[in-house]
């Protein structure tokens, strides 16, 4: 079994109800994220081969927030990409989803 590193890693901001961040949709902010993780991981879109995306609160996001945080952000059509609802550990869960798909690759 091979090791598996985190080279990059962002998160959204926490914001208050109506705050300044209000505005933004969740996929908006997904694919904030995802441009600053590619960025300062050093690789370009088309490198990247699957987006697992935490979420919480989903109602009113549309189909696969993910999806259209990947797509927003650059990340091509052609790679997948899931979301996981999970509350509080949403995001942390999508971390060990991607360390199990590598490691079964």
């Amino acid at each position: 079994m091979e090791d598996v590193f985190v080279v990059s890693a962002v998160r959204t901001p926490v914001g208050s109800f109506n705050g300044a961040i209000s505005t933004l949709s969740a996929h908006d902010l997904g694919s904030i994220v995802i441009k600053e993780a590619v960025k300062r991981a050093n690789v370009k879109g088309e490198d990247v081969s699957e987006v697992i995306m935490g979420q919480v609160l989903t109602a009113g996001q549309g189909q696969n927030p993910a999806r259209q945080a990947s797509v927003n952000a650059g990340i091509p059509y052609t790679v997948p990409a899931s979301g996981v609802n999970m509350l509080c550990g949403s995001g942390l869960r999508a971390i060990v989803m991607a360390v199990q798909a590598i490691r079964n690759w």
